[in-house]
């Protein structure tokens, strides 16, 4: 970090301001750990939207969230108003980039818990607080960007607010460009295939083309109706995109060719309803549909062979949630609900080698899931230094399959949380949580994968899956230090059962698919594979640097240690769980440059590493370390211009097979290909003009 310390108080403005300390809750929120910061906390980096000011509070580290079906859980780590967003492929950190920050009144950090908030399992959460101003606020905002390989990505957004007295507001917003593009996983560089001896099979040379499309149109209306306020929301979403991957041979003449083709399509609605029906009661209702369109056509070609995969898979969800909650005894908070989902997958998958047709397992099917859920929490605060939370969660779902997979099933899961916070003083806080978290099943585990094409390996689909399951202990300890400065360690262990992993491809009949010649397995598929454990040590801290001589400086660090144990069904022996990776880091320094209108930056996304465990094959992707230096300058208050280098140490994506004859239980180990592509980067320009 020297280097950046060092370049950064080279550059820093003599006149620089120290910017304003954050602003304590109110008396009665500050003893649930409630830290309040106003726009004047984040003046002196000029933000843009609730984005950029989410980015610089201490002590925080934005999430948006993964896209699961249901309601509980699918947002992010960002409320807005004290809600989250009734919307999941409108992503949570482009929600927060169409608010202005000049509509923002404060920023709230919920630490451990608070009363009519629903911490969906996170200990720590950040609230944006809107003005009710009434006035528009808009933006254009056009982009290019310029990649490695010497294409040109232009690109344009607009956005516009406006908010009525009386309560009403809307906003729309569009999207168009290419972005998509410049995917880190594909670049330029050299294949070598080992033999099981060391010896090289096959060298060749890499190399990449890809493009794609987005379309995003977002709106929202909001007014008070029937004594409450209602917020409807809705989002499409268009993005087709290709790749194309040209592997020349080396050590002999040939060429491998594939073809990548996506074209998925989303559309969402949202809305949620809201009124006090008195005596301390409040009611709100949520409603969630979504359609989703996605088809996808692989081609490969190899000297003598030549392979065919099409996927058409379409998929739909409607969500509703009613929930009551009543503030009872002082310092207590009693919430009751019940949420009901409808899901439906229909999934149409073909695959041709040479002409002829192959049968994958799960290939053809036709999936519906009906879950229900009741929920009750309570929020109870005995002192004002000690919160406890308290609830439970009782689901139960059906979950029916049609076509190549014929099954019936009935799920229950009782899911029981606890969690107490201490606050010993203003700056200490200790946060300890127990937790039954129940995984839901993946849409994308129940079809088979475009994998095949291009790999030769079969993956296969299975509906006949049980959500993964797991007791989590977690223990967090928080310290607060200067003018926002902050200081966290997290530590978590979890008790799986159930595993959500691969193993061998079963019948109908549940009986192993076996090569009719070997009489081994044929195939792998997503599977519950037993008992597995995860132990997490997560550790951040942001850093303001005034005090070590770097004017409005900030200096934001997170790193997470992970280590994961599971049976593999394939050896019987212990092994990771796939996809973990075992250490994640990342690096941001900020500096505001108040004399110049500007800010400049570094954010540093460290490399990791994945894993995946499959029937007859051994797959890692290594990716190198990931830097981007930008800089801001508004030379108008209406006006910024924004430069981002992208990639400035480029980024290796490293792909390792380790392929055995057979599963590999027998130990008979085919050969290693191992890929190395090198992304170089690209650099982004974009001109923002707001109005309002």
């Amino acid at each position: 970090m020297g280097p950046w310390l060092f370049i950064a108080a080279a550059v820093a403005p003599a006149a620089a301001q120290e910017p304003a300390p954050p602003v304590e809750a109110a008396p009665d929120e500050a003893g649930r750990g409630v830290i309040a910061y106003p726009p004047a906390f984040f003046a002196d980096s000029r933000p843009t939207s609730a984005y950029d000011m989410v980015l610089r509070v201490p002590g925080f580290t934005f999430d948006k969230g993964v896209a699961v079906r249901g309601l509980a859980g699918s947002g992010g780590n960002v409320l807005i108003d004290g809600q989250p967003p009734v919307a999941k492929n409108d992503g949570l950190d482009e929600i927060l980039k169409r608010i202005p920050a000049g509509s923002v009144e404060r920023i709230e950090l919920i630490r451990g818990g608070a009363p009519g908030i629903d911490m969906e399992g996170r200990t720590i959460l950040a609230n944006v607080v809107r003005k009710q101003t009434a006035g528009f606020h808009g933006a254009f905002s056009p982009s290019l960007i310029a990649a490695y390989n010497g294409l040109v990505l232009p690109g344009v957004r607009f956005e516009g607010q406006w908010r009525w007295p009386g309560g009403r507001a809307a906003e729309f917003s569009q999207v168009l460009g290419t972005g998509i593009l410049t995917n880190t996983e594909y670049g330029d560089g050299p294949r070598i295939r080992y033999n099981a001896d060391g010896s090289v099979r096959l060298a060749s040379k890499i190399g990449t083309e890809s493009w794609g499309t987005r379309i995003n149109t977002t709106a929202a209306y909001e007014t008070p109706l029937f004594g409450g306020q209602a917020h409807v929301n809705g989002a499409l979403i268009i993005n087709p995109g290709t790749v194309e991957l040209y592997d020349h041979y080396r050590s002999r003449s040939g060429l491998e060719y594939e073809f990548d083709d996506n074209r998925k399509k989303q559309l969402e609605l949202g809305g949620r309803f809201s009124r006090p029906l008195g005596g301390g009661v409040d009611l709100e209702t949520t409603a969630f549909q979504q359609f989703s369109h996605l088809q996808t056509d692989v081609h490969f070609e190899a000297p003598g062979l030549a392979r065919d995969f099409a996927l058409d898979r379409k998929s739909t969800e409607s969500t509703g949630r009613v929930e009551l909650r009543a503030r009872g005894l002082p310092g207590l908070t009693i919430e009751a609900g019940v949420e009901g989902a409808f899901n439906h997958l229909d999934s149409e998958t073909e695959l041709n080698v040479n002409g002829v047709a192959i049968a994958v397992p799960a290939a053809n099917v036709t999936v519906e899931e009906l879950r229900g859920e009741g929920f009750a929490r309570a929020t109870w605060r005995p002192a004002p230094t000690l919160t406890l939370e308290a609830g439970a969660r009782q689901e139960a779902s059906r979950v029916t399959s049609d076509g190549d997979v014929a099954l019936r099933k009935s799920l229950h899961f009782l899911k029981p949380r606890a969690a107490l916070t201490w606050s010993p003083d203003a700056k200490s806080q200790l946060r300890v949580r127990v937790e039954r978290e129940v995984g839901q099943l993946n849409f994308d585990d129940f079809v088979a994968s475009p994998n095949v094409a291009s790999t030769g390996t079969v993956v296969a689909g299975n509906p006949d899956l049980t959500p993964q399951q797991a007791w989590v202990y977690e223990a967090a300890y928080e310290r607060r230090f200067w003018d926002g400065g902050a200081a966290l360690i997290t530590v978590r262990h979890y008790d799986i059962t159930d595993t959500v992993d691969r193993g061998p491809a079963r019948d109908a009949t549940g009986a192993i698919i076996r090569d009719p010649v070997t009489g081994q397995a044929a195939a792998d598929r997503p599977d519950n594979i037993g008992k597995g454990t995860k132990r997490e040590v997560q550790a951040s801290v942001t850093l303001p640097l005034d005090r070590l001589g770097v004017r409005s400086g900030q200096l934001k660090l997170q790193s997470t240690w992970r280590d994961t144990k599971v049976t593999d069904p394939i050896t019987g022996q212990k092994r990771e769980i796939s996809g973990q990776h075992p250490v994640d880091w990342e690096a941001h320094y900020s500096q505001d440059l108040p004399d110049w209108n500007a800010t400049w930056g570094v954010d540093v996304i460290g490399q990791y590493r994945e894993r995946y465990f499959r029937l007859s094959e051994v797959e890692t992707k290594k990716y190198s370390t990931w830097v981007v230096v930008y800089g801001e300058i508004k030379p108008r208050p209406d006006t910024s211009v924004r430069l981002e280098l992208n990639g400035v140490t480029m980024r290796d994506a490293r792909r390792i097979r380790e392929v055995y004859i057979g599963p590999r239980s027998l130990g008979r180990l085919d050969y290693v290909d191992e890929r190395d592509l090198e992304f170089k980067g690209s650099v982004t320009l974009r001109l923002r003009k707001t109005f309002g």
